[in-house]
């Protein structure tokens, strides 16, 4: 009898563990798949503020440039780290994403704004 409870508790740490190791891969793909979308939107917007600024200040005078050069840095660091970080470098980082897109509409909604008409 003993042993049959050993077993069945052997057993049950096993479906825990399992359940574990399933539920943190699960949380570790949704977060990669979070910090992809929100850099695949970041980008959207860097083309779309990249378009404005040049067709209002010329191709010279972009500033689009260098958020564009560090979002291919982000998506280098992820395709080399992005396996082995911890969850919460990569919220961490898809943070950063989502407040430097916040920023770009915010410099977009200024922009819409000095070229609409001024009454």
């Amino acid at each position: 009898m003993t042993w049959i409870l050993a077993t069945l508790a052997v057993a049950a740490v096993a479906v825990a563990l399992a359940q574990l190791t399933r539920r943190r891969g699960r949380r570790r793909q949704q977060a990669m798949t979070q910090l992809l979308d929100a850099a695949d939107a970041l980008e959207d917007r860097l083309r779309t503020a990249r378009s404005e600024i040049e067709a209002i200040a010329g191709t010279d005078q972009n500033p689009v440039r260098e958020a564009m050069q560090e979002m291919l840095r982000h998506r280098l660091w992820l395709q080399q780290h992005g396996a082995e970080a911890p969850l919460e470098q990569l919220d961490s980082v898809r943070d950063a994403i989502e407040d430097a897109q916040r920023s770009i509409d915010r410099q977009l909604v200024q922009i819409e704004r000095a070229r609409a008409p001024q009454h």
